[in-house]
């Protein structure tokens, strides 16, 4: 099942803002059929604790400003390792690099279809 164009939309500007603070490795994935929780997961790693947080904070502003919208919830703000911001359509996970490689949520869905983000080949 493909997601919708309103969360395509959305998860592109998720990974646009993403991208525009030096996010790395960042994936979209169509989680819909596999979880039924949500439509889509927007994976991406940062180096260090301070660019996870710059990051988060520019997904957030410019999906506020785009779309209006809104997180549901946050979690790991605290911890700066792994930050994952709920907005009920789409997760989006920003993790530290180490801890990707850790829990490996891309080997943990490498059969679900990939989302085409629409981004330069360098983010």
């Amino acid at each position: 099942m493909a997601i919708t164009e309103l969360v395509l939309t959305e998860l592109r500007t998720a990974a646009a803002a993403a991208a525009d603070k030096l996010a790395t490795n960042i994936v979209g994935l169509d989680v819909g059929e596999r979880l039924g929780i949500t439509d889509a997961f927007l994976v991406c790693s940062a180096p260090s604790e301070r660019q996870i947080g710059a990051i988060v904070d520019e997904v957030e502003r410019q999906l506020k400003e785009t779309h209006g919208s809104s997180p549901l919830r946050r979690e790991g703000r605290g911890t700066g390792t792994w930050v994952l911001l709920d907005y009920g359509h789409m997760v989006i996970h920003v993790q530290h690099e180490e801890e990707r490689a850790v829990y490996g949520l891309d080997r943990l869905y490498a059969d679900v279809d990939k989302v085409d983000l629409q981004l330069p080949e360098t983010a």
